[in-house]
């Protein structure tokens, strides 16, 4: 291994190579930083570091050509984190968390960072299980109002069970921003701001859908539409 770069590891990752993947010196994993991957080996470690050569880089898969924001209000229990994997995993590029009237979570203070942390990391696994070398932004919650007044994407659509239905017609778009209400949905007067600021009002389909499919589904279409799943 003279001459190729090591890298050591400290924490949660170290223990998780050690003691739950038993992984031995002299077998190889792969490495991401939220930018980069590398294929590496294990040259020593124990419960509280682990000597890594970095080999090679490995190739990454290329990003969606499609810019998305999603604007999604914040629910309660775990749904915010499933909402965070699997919006990742279908190459969700931007992530706000919202604060909207019927939602019935606030945040505050140290505990907002640490949801914020909590979030940010679960991208990160979810860029390591998918492939995905580009970590999408999750940014620190917000008031719907200040993320509304902020948008300046091409194609700007608001999931409603009142909004139209059908392929939009519209043949390249290059960015787009969903908004996503909590489990009680946005009130009237922050639909009708919503559209004020240029949103059209999407219904995917004949059912109401809860507030962390919406997402997922929304997302699949778009990148259907517009990004990469053709």
């Amino acid at each position: 291994m003279a001459g190729q770069a090591q890298i050591e590891l400290e924490g949660q990752v170290v223990r998780h190579m050690i003691q739950v993947l038993r992984m031995q010196p002299g077998e190889q994993l792969h490495l991401f930083d939220g930018l980069h991957c590398y294929l590496a080996e294990l040259l020593e470690g124990n419960k509280n570091r682990a000597l890594l050569a970095l080999l090679a880089p490995v190739e990454s898969v290329a990003p969606s050509p499609l810019n998305t924001h999603l604007g999604q209000a914040i629910s309660k229990g775990d749904k915010m984190e499933w909402i965070v994997q699997k919006a990742t995993e279908l190459g969700v590029t931007e992530i706000t968390p919202l604060y909207t009237q019927l939602g019935d979570v606030r945040l505050k203070g140290e505990r907002e960072q640490k949801k914020l942390q909590q979030w940010q990391q679960i991208a990160i696994s979810a860029c390591e299980q998918s492939g995905r070398n580009d970590l999408p932004i999750i940014h620190s919650p917000q008031l719907l109002t200040n993320w509304l007044a902020e948008r300046q994407e091409a194609m700007k659509l608001l999931l409603h069970p009142y909004g139209q239905t059908g392929e939009l017609a519209v043949n390249e778009v290059t960015s787009v921003a969903l908004l996503i209400g909590p489990e009680g949905g946005l009130t009237d007067a922050e639909a009708d701001l919503a559209r004020q600021q240029g949103f059209t009002g999407l219904r995917l389909g004949p059912r109401i859908l809860r507030t962390e499919t919406a997402p997922l589904a929304a997302l699949s279409l778009v990148q259907h539409w517009w990004g990469d799943f053709n």
